[in-house]
């Protein structure tokens, strides 16, 4: 659903005014939001999205026998998004820059940019700085922050549009980035559309205009999805197929080398349907505290087509088959990348929903995105977005059962 310019327009002067109005985000006096849990449903099929780090909390929807299940990892309660969340990412639209930038810094136009590290010495998603205090008062989330550097997942967005029934459910929700927030130059006006936009289609647009300076932006929708059910056992059975023909690899601290490789003859060639289990323990993904190798994809992917002159329309990136539920997901993308990640890192002391342990390899992540450390890299694709110009990411999930 693309927005004309004047609404664009609109969209980022109400992010605009939101921040004012509470003293900006840079502003040192704390700032108390309200947070909400919105519900978008068509039929017996729902999504419920919360403003917070505009997470989505549940897709609900049939598996072939009818019995409706929530394919997607989070938790109970707000509170939970709020302290839990800043390493899980559950259901989040991470940004200014998605994925991890090495060294936490990148020259732009003569001037290097010193970041905020938070995954060793590299930048992942984007930081939180400081906690805020969450209290509930008859049912209503009030969240107290004060100045800090976080990243999209761990700020409030304001509720633009919301209508939560009718043939074509949506939210809309803004955000207004200051200059210099989390490292990065110059202010940036951000929303993001979820829409149910068909049977069982779920729509989500994402756009962001710059402010004064370049900077980079990368945003990604990092939901978790297990179609047989969150917490219902680990997606090793489930068949992925990425219509992607290269990837980029990376060093141990899964920062890209710079090259763009072929899949083929390598355990990443996902271009057929393939089990998750048949190749997740010949991949490694990084390494755990101890410095123990941890096995399974954290991979990002060059989708096929994104080379073409008309790179930003929407491409087939992979579907997904739960056997055992008979779900499917299809996803259709803009981006020239996408991050296909295994849950490596999800462990039995990450509870969430009803209190369940989801464990490692509990779900499996499709994060369209411009290429990781791409500000690094100049043979990568550009996420460079210059005053004047718009950001448009646009995803497309179909699910069918």
């Amino acid at each position: 659903m693309a927005r004309p310019a004047p609404l664009l327009l609109l969209l980022a002067a109400v992010c605009l005014v939101a921040a004012s109005s509470a003293g900006g985000a840079d502003a040192a006096e704390r700032k108390t939001t309200t947070v909400g849990v919105y519900e978008l449903r068509k039929g017996d099929f729902s999504v419920r999205v919360t403003n917070w780090g505009a997470v989505i909390m549940s897709v609900v929807l049939p598996d072939s026998r009818g019995k409706l299940a929530d394919v997607v990892l989070g938790y109970d309660t707000i509170a939970e998004y709020v302290f839990e969340n800043s390493s899980t990412y559950f259901g989040a639209l991470v940004g200014r820059v998605a994925n991890r930038i090495a060294k936490a810094r990148f020259v732009l136009d003569g001037k290097a940019y010193h970041l905020y590290p938070n995954d060793g010495k590299n930048t992942l998603h984007g930081i939180l700085e400081k906690f805020p205090e969450v209290q509930e008062i008859h049912g209503a989330w009030f969240i107290s922050t004060n100045s800090g550097h976080r990243g999209f997942s761990n700020v409030t967005w304001t509720v633009k549009e919301h209508v939560g029934g009718g043939d074509a459910p949506y939210i809309t929700l803004c955000y207004h980035s200051f200059d210099g927030e989390q490292g990065f130059p110059g202010a940036l006006d951000v929303y993001v559309t979820y829409q149910l936009s068909g049977p069982y289609v779920l729509s989500v647009h994402m756009n962001a205009t710059a402010a004064g300076k370049a900077t980079p932006v990368n945003l990604a929708q990092h939901s978790y999805w297990n179609l047989g059910g969150a917490g219902s056992g680990d997606i090793l059975g489930n068949t992925v197929q990425l219509f992607a023909s290269r990837y980029t690899p990376v060093d141990a601290e899964l920062i890209p080398t710079g090259q763009v490789a072929p899949v083929a003859g390598t355990p990443y060639d996902l271009r057929a349907p393939t089990p998750v289990g048949a190749r997740v323990h010949r991949v490694t993904g990084g390494l755990s505290k101890t410095g123990a190798t941890i096995y399974g994809f954290d991979t990002n992917y060059a989708v096929d087509g994104g080379d073409d002159v008309d790179a930003h329309a929407l491409r087939r990136v992979a579907v997904v088959r739960d056997g055992k539920s008979g779900r499917s997901l299809e996803l259709w993308a803009n981006q020239p990348g996408v991050q296909f990640y295994t849950g490596n890192f999800l462990t039995a002391d990450v509870k969430g929903k009803g209190g369940k342990a989801y464990g490692q390899y509990g779900a499996l992540c499709l994060e369209t995105q411009g290429f990781p450390d791409a500000v690094n890299h100049p043979n990568f694709p550009s996420v460079i977005v210059r005053p004047g110009q718009v950001y448009k990411h646009e995803m497309v999930y179909k699910f069918s059962f």
